[in-house]
C-alpha cells in the first residue's frame, strides 16, 4: 500500500479551536448551544482520526490502483467508494451538515472543517463526491421553492442521490459568457428543454448512488448574451417525480472520463444534455424573459463556486500537510550519513541533518501559517450566519469576500513546491510509486486549476477586492493586521519577527501605490502582469499575522509549562514554525514590492514568435 494517512494526532487541530480562535462566542449561539461545547472538539476529533486511518485510507490505495472507467457508456469507480461514500452520508459527516432546518443537529463550521482536512487527506480523490452533493444541495436549499426543496433535498442529505456543478463546456472554460448551452421554454414555466455539453464534470456520474443532481448552467432563448443572461438549472440524471422519487432517464448521458495525472478515483467526466431532445431542468430565480433578458445564474452559482474555491484550498492545505508528516516519519526512521558536525560519529537519523530540518521546518511553517489563515475564516463563516449583530455579521462577511481568494490560490500555488520539497526529503524513495508523496503530488496539481485558475483568482483580488465599497473594505482588512502589529509589536522574543510584520506592511503599500501609478499612466497591462505575485504576497502577509498570533499564545503557555512537560514540544514547535515563516516567508512581500516597482516590461515586450526559439 502506497497511500499513508500520517496525522498522528489532531493536537494542533484541538489548539486553533480550544486556545486560538475564541470559539466559545460560536459555540453559545443558540443554533449550536444544546449540542456542542468547546470541551467537546476533541471527542470529536479524535474519533474522525481513527476512521481515516482505518477506513478511509485503505480507499485512497483503491482509488489509486483501481482508477474510473468507462466502457459501453458505463462508469465504475473503484469499490470502496460506494460504501463510504454511504457510510459517511449516513453518519452525518457529509452533506447533512449543510442542513439549516430548525430540527437539524450540525457542526459549527470551523469544526468540521477540521473534520474535512482529515477526510480528505485521508483520500483527497473521493471527497470531492461529497463536497459537490453538499454545495448543490446547498444551493437548492438556499433559492429553491418550498416544492423542489421537499422534492431533492431529503435524498441528497442522506446520500441516497449525488449532485454537481456543470459550468464548463468545449469552447468555454473560465469565461462562462460564452457558453452554448441552451434552454427552451414548456407549457410548464418552472421547466425548460435543456440542451448542451459539459466538460471537466467532477462527480458528473458514479455507480453508487441511485441519481445525480447537476445544477446546471444554460442561457434561456432570448435571454442577453454574457454572463448576465445565464441562468441555473436543477437537471437530474433520472427525473424526479413530484413525490421525491427518481423515474425515467432524463437524457442525460456520459460521453467519456478525463485520464488525468492525479485524483485517479474521481470521475471527472464528459456529459451530453438533451441529445434527444427529452432532457429538463428546473429554473432557479427569475425567468430572464421577464427581467429584461438578464438571469440570476452567475450570481447563484458563485454561491457554490466559492464554497467550492474554500474547499480546494483546504483540500491543497490538507495534501501539503499529509506529505510533511509523511516525510517526517520517513526521516525519523531513515538511517544515513554523519552528521556535518562530528563526521567521525556513527550515522544518523537523516531528520538530524540540517537540509532535512529545513525542508521539513519549511514545511510545518507553510501548513500551519495555511491552516491560521483558513481556519479564522471558517470561523468567519460562523460567526455569518449565526451571530445575531448585523454589524458583526457584516464585518465577517468582508473577511470572506476579501480572504476568499487567498484561501483558494495560496495553498494550491504553495502545494506544487512544498510537496516537491517533501518528495526530496525522501531522496530516490520519494520519486518512486510505493511511497505516498509521489500519489499526493499528482493528486495536488490539479486545485490550482479547479474553480477558476490561480491567476483568475488574483484578478479577483485586484480588481474586485482591492476596490469594493471604494476601496474601504480592503483598507479594513489591512487595518486589522495593522492594529495586530501596533499592540504587539514590542511582545518580548519576537522583536525581528514582528519588524519584518511591520517591513511587510510598508511594502504592501508601496505595491498598491505603484498598481495605481500605473493605472493612472494606462499602463493596463501591469496589473495582470503582477497579479499573481500580489496574491502570494498579500497571503503571506495575512498569514504571517496569522502564526505570529498563535506564536503569542504558544510562547505564554510553553514558559508557563516548562522543558518537563509533555506538551512543551508541540507550543515550542508553534513558536518555531512562526519565526520560520515570519523570517524565511514573510520577506518575499517586500520582494515582491521591488518587483512592481521595477516595472519590468519584458514579458509585455517580448514577441510572440519569439517562443518559437
Amino acid at each position: 500500500m502506497s497511500a499513508n494517512f500520517a496525522y498522528l494526532n489532531t493536537r494542533d487541530l484541538e489548539f486553533i479551536l480550544q486556545e486560538w480562535l475564541p470559539t466559545e462566542e460560536i459555540f453559545n449561539y443558540p443554533r449550536f448551544a444544546e449540542y456542542y461545547s468547546k470541551d467537546d472538539v476533541k471527542s470529536i476529533l479524535q474519533p474522525i482520526l481513527k476512521m481515516c486511518k482505518e477506513v478511509i485510507e485503505p480507499t485512497n490505495d483503491d482509488g489509486d490502483k483501481n482508477p474510473v472507467k468507462f466502457e459501453n457508456g458505463k462508469v465504475t469507480l473503484p469499490k470502496s467508494f460506494g460504501p463510504l461514500f454511504r457510510q459517511l452520508q449516513e453518519q452525518g459527516w457529509g452533506t447533512s451538515n449543510i442542513d439549516r432546518s430548525e430540527d437539524a443537529m450540525i457542526l459549527p463550521q470551523v469544526v468540521f472543517s477540521s473534520v474535512w482536512e482529515m477526510i480528505t487527506a485521508a483520500n483527497p480523490a473521493f471527497s470531492p463526491y461529497i463536497a459537490l452533493t453538499s454545495g448543490a444541495a446547498n444551493l437548492i436549499q438556499t433559492f429553491a421553492s418550498d416544492d423542489l426543496k421537499k422534492r431533492f433535498l431529503p435524498k441528497m442529505m442522506d446520500g441516497t442521490w449525488s449532485g454537481t456543478m456543470c459550468l464548463t463546456e468545449p469552447t468555454a472554460g473560465s469565461d462562462v459568457g460564452d457558453i452554448l448551452s441552451r434552454a427552451y421554454p414548456t407549457d410548464d414555466p418552472r421547466i425548460f428543454k435543456i440542451k448542451g455539453n459539459k466538460i471537466f464534470i467532477t462527480g458528473g456520474d458514479n455507480d453508487f448512488t441511485e441519481n445525480i443532481i447537476h445544477l446546471y448552467l444554460a442561457r434561456v432563448e432570448g435571454a442577453s448574451e454574457g454572463t448576465k443572461g445565464i441562468s441555473l438549472f436543477i437537471v437530474p440524471k433520472y427525473w424526479v417525480n413530484e413525490d421525491g422519487n427518481a423515474g425515467e432517464l432524463n437524457d442525460v448521458q456520459t460521453t467519456g472520463v478525463e485520464h488525468k495525472m492525479g485524483q485517479a478515483g474521481s470521475c471527472t467526466a464528459a456529459l451530453s444534455f438533451g441529445e434527444n431532445n427529452e432532457c429538463r431542468g428546473f429554473l432557479l430565480g427569475i425567468d430572464p424573459r421577464n427581467n429584461n433578458g438578464q438571469g440570476e445564474g452567475m450570481a447563484q452559482m458563485f454561491q457554490m463556486m466559492n464554497g467550492a474555491r474554500m474547499q480546494t484550498g483546504q483540500a491543497a492545505r490538507s495534501c501539503i500537510a499529509n506529505a510533511f508528516y509523511n516525510a517526517r516519519d520517513y526521516a525519523k526512521d531513515r538511517i544515513q550519513g554523519r552528521a556535518l558536525t562530528n563526521p567521525k560519529g556513527g550515522r544518523v537519523n537523516i531528520i538530524n541533518h540540517e537540509d532535512i530540518k529545513r525542508i521539513l521546518l519549511m514545511g510545518k511553517a507553510h501548513v500551519e501559517a495555511i491552516r491560521a489563515m483558513m481556519y479564522k475564516i471558517n470561523f468567519a463563516f460562523d460567526v455569518r450566519e449565526w451571530d445575531p449583530d448585523p454589524e458583526k455579521r457584516e464585518a465577517a462577511n468582508d473577511l470572506i469576500e476579501v480572504v476568499t481568494p487567498l484561501c483558494k490560490a495560496y495553498p494550491s500555488d504553495e502545494a506544487w513546491w512544498l510537496i516537491g520539497d517533501a518528495i526530496q526529503a525522501y531522496g530516490g524513495y520519494g520519486y518512486c510509486e510505493e511511497y505516498p508523496v509521489a500519489q499526493i503530488a499528482r493528486d495536488v496539481k490539479i486545485y490550482s486549476i479547479w474553480e477558476g485558475t490561480n491567476f483568475i483568482q488574483s484578478l479577483d483580488l485586484v480588481g474586485r477586492k482591492w476596490t469594493m465599497n471604494k476601496g474601504a473594505t480592503f483598507a479594513r482588512f489591512l487595518k486589522g493586521i495593522k492594529d495586530f502589529y501596533e499592540t504587539n509589536k514590542a511582545s518580548e522574543g519576537f522583536q525581528k519577527e514582528f519588524e519584518n510584520l511591520g517591513k511587510a506592511l510598508d511594502a504592501y503599500a508601496k505595491i498598491q501605490k505603484s498598481i495605481m501609478s500605473y493605472m493612472g499612466q494606462k499602463q493596463f497591462a501591469m496589473l495582470p502582469l503582477n497579479s499573481h505575485r500580489i496574491l502570494t504576497a498579500t497571503s503571506q502577509l495575512f498569514c504571517g499575522m496569522c502564526i505570529l498570533d498563535q506564536a503569542l499564545i504558544a510562547q505564554q503557555k510553553a514558559a508557563e509549562l516548562g522543558k518537563e512537560h509533555f506538551d512543551y514540544n508541540f507550543y515550542a514547535g508553534k513558536v518555531a514554525a512562526a519565526r520560520y515563516y515570519l523570517r524565511n516567508v514573510v520577506p518575499n512581500v517586500w520582494a515582491v514590492a521591488e518587483l512592481v516597482q521595477d516595472g519590468d516590461t519584458s514579458v509585455l515586450d517580448i514577441p510572440v514568435e519569439a517562443f518559437d526559439y
